[in-house]
């Protein structure tokens, strides 16, 4: 997968405002290792309060568990990095905002933190709309940290496209 560009994540952002418009629908972007890029993303399209509610950066277990409402007992068990985390974290997202499409990313950027069931690059990311299942997929993306932040960033935008009509 090649590395998206700024100009690239931005078209994404726009096309994806234009549907989520269209669909009357708000977009909740619940973050870890993409830092806020998500919804600096989302913000750098003029226009984007019609359709962005909301973002939230939760790197600490602690900003996990108060923000999103993810359960100690799932980080204790599974790790921030893991299925289960993502699916309450974008669930948690639903929750605490006026969205009604949300994501969620959880990952390794790197250089440091990996080990071998966790490699530097591996990136869980949900998605979910209000009153329906969340949809979970782990990607292992190369680069450094920021190539895995944009790529991470990349995914969750083209995951969306499924949720949004």
């Amino acid at each position: 997968m090649s590395i998206p560009t700024d100009s690239e994540l931005r078209v994404m952002a726009e096309a994806l405002g234009s549907r989520l418009r269209a669909a009357h629908d708000r977009l909740v972007a619940a973050e870890s290792c993409t830092g806020g890029w998500i919804a600096k993303t989302a913000t750098d399209i003029a226009g984007s309060s019609d359709w962005f509610d909301c973002g939230m950066v939760a790197y600490s277990y602690e900003a996990k568990q108060a923000l999103l409402g993810v359960r100690p007992q799932t980080l204790e068990s599974f790790g921030a990095v893991s299925r289960e985390t993502v699916v309450e974290m974008v669930s948690g997202a639903l929750v605490n905002s006026g969205a009604s499409v949300a994501v969620a990313v959880t990952g390794i950027a790197g250089p440091g933190g990996g080990s071998a069931d966790k490699p530097v690059g591996m990136v869980w990311i949900g998605w979910k709309r209000r009153g329906g299942y969340a949809r979970a997929e782990v990607f292992r993306f190369d680069g450094d940290r920021e190539e895995v932040r944009r790529q991470s960033v990349a995914a969750a935008l083209r995951g969306l496209e499924t949720l949004v009509a």
